[in-house]
């Protein structure tokens, strides 16, 4: 139980260095090194490293060790409807009484997006936020947890869809609609937007998938 709180901790870190590629797609993960720059031994350090590659974002490979998968296109074409299923139905999980007050939070980040983007800043940080907040008041703890153990394989593909400006753009108008939708109580509405903001994300991917 002590060790629970140092494990999750560097699932978070190994994970981060995944997305913003210092561990690198196709890699092998130097495991002295990164216990190294962690300051852990090497026993919680693979315990960690067990953990993502249950949850798909390293692979095991017998006699390599932990290796960051490669870009996949095929990959990210089954995440995203995956993400916007799941994130569906923990949008229609939620009571509509617990929904009262959202749209407004909702919009408040959707602005702080249209900000950033005219700014030229980094929209993912606030995306991820917006997502968040949206699923906040879902009260089934396992669809979150499925979520949020999902998600992290398919943000090694984000950066492709917030490239171009015209794209988050439309993404952004896509978040103010399903606030909408959520003010006038149209869950199935907020729903279908939802998944269409992040299957569309699909025909953003470029060749490579990245």
């Amino acid at each position: 139980m002590a060790r629970t709180p140092l494990r999750s901790d560097l699932i978070e870190q190994i994970t981060a260095r995944v997305l913003d590629r210092r561990l690198a797609a196709g890699a092998r993960v130097n495991e002295v090194h990164l216990a190294r720059e962690l300051g852990v031994s090497r026993t919680p350090l693979r315990e960690a490293l067990i953990g993502l590659a249950d949850r798909g974002l390293l692979v095991s490979a017998p006699g390599r060790g932990f290796l960051v998968p490669p870009f996949d296109p095929d990959e990210a074409r089954r995440l995203y409807p995956l993400v916007a299923e799941l994130e569906a139905l923990a949008l229609r999980w939620t009571s509509p009484l617990e929904l009262a007050g959202l749209p407004d939070e909702l919009d408040a980040v959707a602005a702080e997006m249209t900000r950033a983007l005219a700014e030229g800043g980094d929209l993912s940080a606030l995306d991820d936020r917006w997502h968040a907040l949206l699923l906040s008041r879902c009260p089934n703890p396992h669809l979150l947890r499925l979520v949020e153990q999902t998600k992290p394989l398919l943000k090694r593909y984000e950066s492709a869809y917030f490239a171009g400006e015209g794209h988050a753009g439309e993404s952004i108008g896509e978040h103010r609609r399903i606030a909408a939708a959520l003010r006038d109580g149209d869950l199935a509405t907020a729903s279908s937007v939802l998944v269409a903001n992040w299957v569309k994300a699909l025909a953003y991917l470029g060749k490579d998938g990245r």
